[in-house]
């Protein structure tokens, strides 16, 4: 005798149901990965700049800026398009060879190549 409960199992042809039920997850459309914005170059440079003035004032291979001096010279001075730029730009700095980023993330020191580029 055959039981009148419906199977717990569906199984499906390939296609979604047609009778309004809630599609299963291998029915969905897969959304794509979202793109990579493209930053605007000038504000990138201006930070830049501002990490580059700073060594020009202590123009000496080795010179250390310390967290402080990050917050005081760069940090505070940051508008929004800078802000969301601030990492590509030390990004290059440090890709360029014109400083080092020290083990605390924060510290950053002048190279020699840096100091001649300056």
């Amino acid at each position: 005798m055959k039981s009148t409960k419906p199977s717990s199992k569906k199984t499906y042809t390939g296609k979604p149901p047609r009778n309004g039920a809630k599609a299963t997850p291998h029915y969905e459309k897969r959304k794509s990965p979202p793109k990579k914005t493209v930053l605007d170059i000038a504000p990138k440079n201006e930070v830049k700049e501002m990490f580059m003035s700073w060594f020009r004032r202590h123009n000496q291979v080795g010179q250390i800026m310390t967290k402080q001096d990050v917050v005081r010279e760069v940090i505070k001075k940051l508008d929004k398009p800078q802000n969301e730029a601030l990492e590509e730009a030390m990004n290059e700095l440090v890709k360029s060879g014109f400083m080092v980023v020290q083990g605390d993330g924060v510290t950053l020191v002048l190279t020699a190549e840096g100091a001649g580029l300056l």
